[in-house]
Order: C-alpha cells, then structure tokens, then sequence
C-alpha cells in the first residue's frame, strides 16, 4: 500500500523529520527493505534501531524510531530526512495497520483455531485471488506485528484480505481484531494446542472467541460443526453463522461427502452449499485438508465469491513452507515433510496421512509438541499410541523421550539421520512422515534426505 511519509506520521502520532515523499509498503527486517519502503525496528532480542543504517542503504523511503534521529544513527552524515520519531515502534505499526484497514474495501476474514489456521488462510487467499488482488498473511504473520505487515503492504487495489490471528494469552486476539476489524471470523477448531497458555477446551474456546465478538451485526462467522465447542463459540457471537461438517452431517451449511483421496493424499470430495453443491478437488495433502477447505469455501462464499471460483481456488491452493509436502524421491521413497508445527490434533492427522501411503514401509520421525503445559506426557503417550493403533511400522523421536519406550529416542538430526542409514531408509518402497514443532527444527532432517536422495 502506498503512503506519504507525512499521512504515516500523521497516523501513528508521530514526528516526521525532513520533507514529505511516498513510501510503499512497510518490513521490521532490514534484509527485506526494498526501495522506497517502510522501515520499522522492532526492539526484541536485539533493537531493530541497530539496523536503520543498513535499511537507508537498502533504500528504505522512511523509517520509524523511538531515539532522536537527530544523532545520526544508522547512517554517516547525520541526515535525519525520512524519521518518523514516535514512542513505541511497535504499538506504531499497530495504528498504522489500522490507518491502512481504513483504506481497505470491507471485506475483511479473519482466520483462528487451534490448528489448521496456516492451511485455512493459505486456501482463502488462494480463493480470493480468483477475484482479483488481495492482501494474504504471510507464512504465518499471526500476531502484534505480522497482522498490521499484511495489511500495510495489501495491494493499494485489494479487494479482500485475509488475516491469521494466534493466541498467547486471554485479550490477544481482540487486540489484533481493534487492528484488522474483520467481517468474517473463522474458528476452524478448538483443540489441545497450547495448553500451556490455555489449560482447558473451555479457556481455548474463550480466547478463539474474541474474534467471533468483534464481528460487526453484518459480518458472518464460519464455524466447525463438528467440533465439540460449536455451542460455546456459537453463543459468542451476534452475526450470521455458517457451519462446516466433513463428517457429513447435513444439519451443517457447507457438508462434505464422498470424500476419498489418491495415492498422493490429494482429497476429492461432493461439497453442498447454501451456494450450491459442486465437486472439489484439492492440490494440497491430507484428508484433513477437507475441514480447511470446507472452512475456506465458507468465508469465501460469505464475501460474494461465486462458488465456480471457490473451487477453481482450492483446485490450485499451496500450503506455507513445510505444511505436508510431499515428495517422491528418485528411488520411489517418499518424504512427506510437515516439519512446521504439531500438536496432537496435527500429529494424529499426519500419521493417518502417512497411514493412508500405499508403501511397503511407513517410518515416522518424531519431534517433540511443545506448549502443551502439564498435559505434555500424557499427549505425547496418546500420540505413540495413535502409532500403534496405525500399524505404523517404524517411530523415531528426534530428542522427545515423552513417547514412551515404543518410540525410541534419537538425538538430534544427525542422530536421526544415522538411524534412518541403518534403517536402509529412505529406500524404495518407504513412506516417511517428518513431523514436529518449530523448535524441533525437523525441517533439516527433511532437507537432507531430499538432497541426498535427488527428488524425482
């Protein structure tokens, strides 16, 4: 989106030093400024003010601080045109998304959950793009910072937006709904993920929630109808509602039925609608992928895009990075990596994908689920028994002793790499699963077995 230096310094209450100018679009890395854009240093492990120098040499065309610019800092002659001095840069970006959400036409989905949310934006933004530009979250841009990112460095002619919200606390998303101010609110579930933060289904529901109460009388709110808090979250909200059911209940709006998938765990399945009904086929991995896409279809369907389009969009959606990639070695192995996050819920769907693999030998790599608080061991024991209930025929853990003795621990990517050599794996006829959270960093793992195997 584009801006002047004067209307950002106006909309953030801030003090611009030196002339007016345009700037478009806005980054807090300065390895991401492009000419002309928006630099904004955010003070958290290290102080983005560090790199307002190499942000002008990258030609950033203004640049927030909380210093006086008038030191000189980041740049060799002491040139303060483009500062745009203000209090806190962070809370600025937040008015600054709200400024640029202003500018915007009204329709705008927000996306929460447990789990899937990633996968549920990444196939709304897909939809969207049907009907022209957009503004879509990046990777997963879910929070105080990434929420104002996306909507900052929407297209100037966007006519939808779709942005993830997370959750680390009670008040957390209904900050980040003051900023984006959606008409559309998807909950695609309420699951085990971060009992550390939220220790029941109840306090989960009541956190998610927040978004479904910041929904204008107009606006519509896109609903599991198979999860088991849809009466909680139903009584949270004073809009339209529209539920989802890949279970085939067809007392929900959008249904899914005759629902199977092929050898590459793409899903086909008869979808009714209050649009219609129409069949659909995914480009992305695992039958759970129906729910996000049963969810999509809703918030979609609810801004006006024609139900042709809605299929056309989920027909050639792609998942972020490392969200069941599948991929099939030169020697017929493959590796499906889903390396991004885990919770039980993903946990338990990416074994069944894996499950679901005609191979010879299905081998899951492990990492641990963390954020789960005091309800770790027994959530790590309920997935090694998901395992065993599978018929998984080999378990790794990379560094998680929580799965008990029937999944043996590995340390470390090299370990795990050592263990899948002497497993003679990946070797054709295997299927190997590489699932865990972030901080497991299982992503390497998978970046060394498809380099050493040579995708097909």
């Amino acid at each position: 989106m584009r801006f002047t230096r004067r209307e950002i310094a106006d909309a953030v209450h801030g003090g611009l030093h030196g002339q007016d100018g345009l700037v478009v679009g806005a980054t807090i890395d300065s390895r991401e400024v492009t000419p002309g854009s928006l630099f904004v240093p955010v003070i958290a492990e290290r102080d983005g003010h560090e790199f307002i120098g190499s942000a002008r040499r990258a030609g950033a065309g203004a640049w927030l601080t909380s210093r006086s610019p008038d030191t000189g800092a980041g740049s060799s002659d002491g040139s303060d045109d483009g500062a745009i001095e203000v209090e806190d840069t962070t809370r600025a970006l937040q008015l600054l998304g709200s400024y640029a959400r202003g500018r915007m036409v009204p329709s705008v989905i927000g996306v929460t959950g447990s789990s899937g949310k990633t996968s549920t934006k990444d196939l709304i933004g897909a939809v969207l793009l049907t009907a022209g530009p957009a503004a879509i979250s990046q990777k997963s841009f879910n929070n105080e910072l990434g929420v104002p990112l996306t909507l900052v460095n929407a297209p100037d002619d966007a006519r939808h937006a779709v942005v993830e919200m997370g959750a680390r606390g009670t008040g957390h998303i209904a900050m980040l709904c003051e900023i984006a101010r959606p008409t559309v609110g998807v909950v695609t579930n309420i699951g085990t993920a971060h009992r550390e933060l939220f220790r029941s289904a109840e306090a989960t529901a009541h956190a998610k929630g927040e978004l479904l109460e910041s929904l204008p009388s107009h606006g519509v709110a896109v609903l599991n109808h198979d999860d088991a808090m849809l009466g909680t979250l139903l009584d949270r909200t004073k809009c339209r509602a529209l539920t989802f059911s890949s279970l085939g209940d067809n007392s929900a709006d959008l249904v899914a039925s005759a629902v199977s998938s092929d050898d590459e765990l793409r899903a086909t399945f008869r979808m009714s609608t209050p649009w219609g009904s129409a069949n659909v086929s995914l480009s992305t991995r695992g039958l759970h992928q129906v729910d996000n896409a049963l969810a999509a279809a809703g918030a979609s369907l609810a801004c006006g895009i024609p139900l042709s389009d809605v299929v056309r969009g989920l027909a050639t959606g792609s998942l972020s990075p490392w969200r069941m990639e599948f991929h099939r070695l030169a020697n017929g192995a493959v590796i499906l990596n889903d390396a991004y996050n885990a919770n039980p819920s993903s946990m338990k769907a990416g074994l069944e994908s894996l499950a679901s693999i005609p191979a010879e030998r299905r081998i899951a790599v492990l990492g641990t689920m963390a954020e789960l608080g005091r309800d770790s061991a027994r959530f790590h024991r309920e997935v090694a028994e998901h395992v065993r209930r599978l018929a998984i025929d080999i378990a790794v853990s990379v560094d998680e002793p929580g799965y008990g003795s029937a999944v043996p621990v590995v340390v470390g990517i090299e370990g795990a790499m050592r263990r899948l050599a002497e497993l003679g794996a990946p070797g054709k006829g295997d299927a190997i699963l590489i699932k865990g959270s972030r901080v497991a960093g299982l992503e390497r793992l998978a970046q060394r077995l498809l380099v050493n195997g040579e995708s097909a």
